[in-house]
């Protein structure tokens, strides 16, 4: 009998329709059977011997909240016998138009219930909690996850001791993972957390990834790139990365009308075993990242998201460097620019900041301008080695790229079909602020903001907490201005001012989208295993002052 190893997932929802994931013990037909009668049902898909399915469901009604069930082969397999959390339910948006976007990113897998846990509460395992307590408590419409949703390169002890006794830990990459059975392992590791398992089964998400998905400071550079090629273990880490993101974490991103025009999709499920057709897409989007297009758009009523690729669409090329190949750049200008006057609001997740500390952007640049050559090969030397050790390698370490959102930005919240708001999304820092730019010439009548929330559930060094508070100091700046002469880097065409934060903690963010205004919360995990508000405004009118100093 065919039994449930991981999931469900509650991936796309909408007023009619949703998808739900789920990984099997076995081949099977997985059914997704909702109480007014909405279902469906999919035969699973094959993948170096694990079985998934993507269940799409149909026929929801829109504004309701409804509860269903997995079965497996006609098998009940969820909810869990003696569960003690509430029925999963697929909840459509609200007839008013409300919509509440909860996001973070960085989530280190949580410990054994009975175990300390080294890096304090898990935001999420709070946010759970709260929502099953209380069925009146306030739930997002959808959690966006901007990235580490596993760490590859930074294993817990139980990964730990589970890799050695698979392999030889002394060799490469010892306790890192491997290959893609080691990749499961941190999926099941992540999302076998009950609450967490519970919270991904009845609040959709929408994910991307980041670097510890695949390494820390993957596509770093062109130089970090080719040194890692030429290391024996990472190709094989590299392909099982992709290969495992596309089945836990891309393929849920996609609508049903998406997932059928996908021809891979359809090449894996229509094989006995795709293991080979989705390592030849690895393989090639490992040769030509422009091949691939891991970003999307999602629309909830009047709020568009696009969520961007910011890793693995890169130009390495000193001399042509992009965060955003030029094929990914088009689709996101497209996309945002795409049917004016149909949403109020327009979200850009990235899992990197576009906006930083003033002085840890113009370190960036500056870095950039050295390594392209401009103070000369000593310099171009010193600069990739410091690059390297500094992770100097957000939106400011590609300055083209820095210009050409800023100047999207500004074309989208310009003129009469112009957003209230343009907010851009992001995580990766171990900190949260909110930052608000302003144009030198030219700018944008929509409110536009960076919002960075992170981590979830993670580490909070102290080097971090010391280093993001001074970058935004007024002598900071002045260092920052420093470096930027030297590097003969122009001024960007956006000056920007920090209005809240730095925050320190495990948290998330959401907002409350609703006609043309936008609030916006901050909460931290406690240990007493609730959610702390620190920060709530309105981003649609000036900012207040936080509600508690940081």
């Amino acid at each position: 009998m065919a039994a449930l190893r991981l999931g469900p997932l509650l991936r796309y929802a909408d007023g009619s329709s949703a998808t739900v994931w789920v990984e099997a013990s076995r081949p099977c037909t997985a059914e997704v059977r909702c109480a007014d009668g909405a279902g469906g049902t999919a035969r699973t898909f094959q993948v170096a011997g694990h079985h998934y399915a993507l269940v799409p469901v149909e026929g929801l009604t829109p504004g309701t909240s409804t509860p269903y069930d997995v079965l497996l082969d006609g098998t009940r397999v969820w909810p869990l016998p003696d569960s003690p959390f509430p029925p999963s339910a697929i909840h459509t948006p609200d007839a008013d138009g409300t919509v509440r976007v909860a996001f973070g990113s960085c989530r280190w897998a949580a410990p054994p219930a009975d175990d300390h846990d080294p890096v304090g509460p898990d935001a999420l395992d709070t946010l759970a909690s709260r929502i099953a307590r209380d069925p009146k408590a306030q739930r997002p419409d959808v959690l966006l996850l901007l990235g580490d949703q596993v760490y590859a390169d930074e294993v817990s002890d139980a990964t730990r001791r589970w890799l050695s006794a698979r392999r030889d830990l002394s060799e490469p990459p010892g306790s890192e993972v491997a290959d893609y059975e080691e990749y499961t392992r941190l999926y099941y590791e992540s999302w076998l957390d009950p609450e967490i398992r519970w919270l991904l089964s009845t609040v959709p998400s929408c994910m991307i990834f980041d670097d510890h998905d695949v390494i820390d400071d993957w596509n770093t550079s062109a130089s970090w790139l080719a040194d890692m090629r030429a290391t024996p273990w990472w190709r094989e880490r590299l392909l099982s990365g992709l290969m495992s993101y596309w089945v836990h974490q891309h393929l849920g991103n996609l609508s049903p009308a998406e997932l059928a025009a996908d021809p891979l999709y359809s090449a894996v499920r229509d094989t006995p075993d795709g293991t080979d057709e989705l390592r030849a897409f690895a393989c090639r989007a490992d040769a030509d990242p422009a091949s691939v297009r891991w970003s999307y758009r999602r629309d909830f009523g009047r709020v568009r998201l696009l969520m961007v690729d910011s890793r693995a669409a890169r130009v390495l090329d000193e001399q042509h460097r992009a965060l955003l190949d030029p094929g990914e750049a088009d689709w996101l200008r497209t996309e945002a620019l795409a049917d004016p006057g149909s949403y109020d609001h327009l979200l850009i997740g990235t899992s990197l900041p576009w906006l930083l500390p003033h002085l840890i952007h113009d370190a960036e640049s500056w870095d950039a301008a050295l390594c392209r050559g401009e103070r000369g090969a000593r310099w171009a030397e010193f600069g990739e080695k410091l690059r390297r050790a500094a992770d100097l390698e957000h939106w400011a370490a590609f300055p083209d790229s820095f210009e050409e959102l800023a100047g999207l930005i500004a074309e989208v919240g310009s003129g009469e079909a112009a957003p209230a708001s343009v907010l851009v999304l992001s995580g990766d820092v171990h900190h949260a602020y909110v930052a608000e730019p302003k144009w030198r010439t030219g700018g944008p009548t929509s409110r536009v903001l960076q919002l960075t929330c992170s981590p979830v559930h993670n580490s909070i060094p102290a080097s971090i907490r010391v280093g993001f508070r001074f970058g935004w100091s007024a002598v900071a700046r002045g260092l920052g201005r420093r470096f930027a002469r030297h590097g003969r880097c122009a001024d960007p065409s956006v000056k920007w001012r920090k209005t809240g934060g730095p925050w320190f903690g495990n948290q998330l963010m959401t907002l409350t989208l609703h006609g043309r205004s936008a609030r916006l919360r901050l909460e931290q995990a406690r240990a007493d295993g609730t959610l702390r508000t620190v920060e709530e405004s309105s981003l649609t009118s000036p900012l207040p002052s936080p509600l508690t100093s940081p």
